[in-house]
């Protein structure tokens, strides 16, 4: 996924990073490896295929499991996170909250 990393550290969201490095950063979420990229970093990996800007819109959105969406969203707020959404319950059952972060990928996090 390419993004603009954020100048203040790329543990703004979730203090999981595995790997980083001036062009990407890792975070580990149990058995799955995300790996952020800046987006003059992405086109390498991914050539022939054309990478997408950030106005083309949300194509996605990653899902985060969390002990509680309400303590989560206090420390995201803490962070400077602005959320698009939530927390609300939803009618299927779970709690959720979502947030954009600064490449526009959408992020939910549920319990």
């Amino acid at each position: 996924m390419s993004c603009q990393l954020p100048s203040t550290g790329n543990a703004q969201y979730i203090d999981s990073v595995t790997y980083e490095d001036d062009d990407s950063a890792v975070f580990n979420f149990g058995n799955t490896l995300v790996n952020l990229l800046k987006t003059t970093a992405v086109v390498e990996l991914i050539e022939p295929a054309p990478r997408a800007d950030r106005e083309a819109g949300a194509r996605q959105q990653f899902t985060i499991d969390v002990d509680d969406v309400d303590a989560m969203c206090k420390e995201l707020a803490k962070r400077g996170v602005e959320l698009l959404n939530g927390p609300m319950d939803r009618p299927w059952g779970i709690r959720t909250a979502s947030f954009r972060d600064p490449s526009g990928h959408i992020w939910e996090i549920a319990k």
